[in-house]
């Protein structure tokens, strides 16, 4: 175990937004340094002397690993370990944490508050009363867009880990039906159901699996075809997962109910991206935002902390 106990957070306001308790992930150092964020340029020069490397998005590569020997441990402070070449950090004896399973509450109630707004067809309503339509209006109520109940409706899951099993159940309460899609890559299950058979049968889509050479753009231009006329397609997985003009294309089409999104193929979406167009017809696109509940974030300090003491206690927790 290293002598030396000092961390270096490289993005910390990429979590915490100056509401998040740190007392626990400090204690776990004899010198924690927190940085807002971290250019590319940066990254090793900051991390010498360092025994620990906290990052949520910032890239740790083999040449920031090579120029900083002293270092024992990376914390990502997150699932994904894009950001870290782990080939090269197992080769330099550089431990690797995650974390797991912190943002299921927030994400799963994200995914169905877009669900309920598309279905209440809710920013058609908001823009509305703002546009002053419902004080012109001839009776007591506004109802010029068609609002859908949930119960009684089929939804599809596609991925149905931890997430998409809260997901479903939050479902369920609504007295929505849940089909569970086969996901490509991967052992046929007597449970799951084929792509383009599940398709057809469904009045909602949502998408919860991981973006991999299998799934990138699974729902495409032929899946969307395959929906019901009307039907809601949701993402709060990854980008990559929906051909993103595919989706523009049948909104505007108006095959589809409505689809809404917390992710993009880039994010941010410095470049611009097909859905982020003016003139698509019953679309929410939110900021990869669905995870981003004080509480959940709070956990990712918990794991952190966590992962942090198993590690100096010689038995690395969550480890990659």
């Amino acid at each position: 175990m290293p002598t030396s106990r000092r961390a270096v957070f490289l993005d910390h306001s990429s979590l915490d937004l100056g509401d998040l308790a740190l007392d626990r992930l400090k204690a776990c150092f004899d010198e924690l340094q927190l940085y807002p964020a971290t250019a590319p340029a940066q990254v090793a020069e900051r991390l010498q002397g360092a025994t620990v490397a906290i990052s949520n998005k910032v890239m740790i590569d083999a040449a920031t690993l090579a120029a900083c020997p002293e270092l024992k441990l990376i914390l990502v402070a997150a699932t994904g370990t894009n950001n870290v070449d782990l080939q090269a950090a197992r080769a330099q004896g550089v431990v690797v944490s995650n974390c797991q399973g912190y943002g299921t509450p927030s994400v799963a109630q994200h995914t169905l508050t877009l669900l309920l707004a598309l279905a209440t067809r809710l920013s058609d309503y908001q823009k509305a009363v703002a546009d002053g339509q419902w004080a012109k209006a001839k009776q007591f109520c506004l109802l010029d867009f068609p609002i859908v109940e949930l119960e009684g409706k089929t939804l599809g899951l596609l991925g149905h880990g931890e997430l998409g099993g809260a997901v479903a159940r939050l479902a369920e309460a609504f007295g929505m039906r849940v089909l569970l899609g086969q996901l490509p890559g991967r052992p046929p299950r007597e449970d799951r159901i084929a792509l383009d058979e599940l398709l057809p049968q469904i009045d909602a889509l949502t998408l919860h699996c991981p973006l991999n050479e299998h799934t990138r753009h699974l729902i495409g231009a032929r899946q969307l075809a395959l929906l019901k006329p009307g039907a809601f397609v949701i993402n709060t997985a990854r980008g990559g997962l929906i051909d993103e003009q595919a989706l523009a294309d049948a909104l505007r089409a108006g095959h589809l109910g409505g689809a809404a999104t917390d992710v993009l193929s880039v994010e941010p979406p410095v470049n611009g991206n097909p859905l982020l167009a003016a003139d698509i017809p019953r679309l929410i696109v939110t900021p990869h935002s669905a995870w981003g509940a004080v509480e959940s974030r709070q956990r990712i300090v918990e794991q952190l902390s966590e992962n942090a003491e198993a590690f100096f206690a010689g038995s690395p927790r969550r480890q990659v």
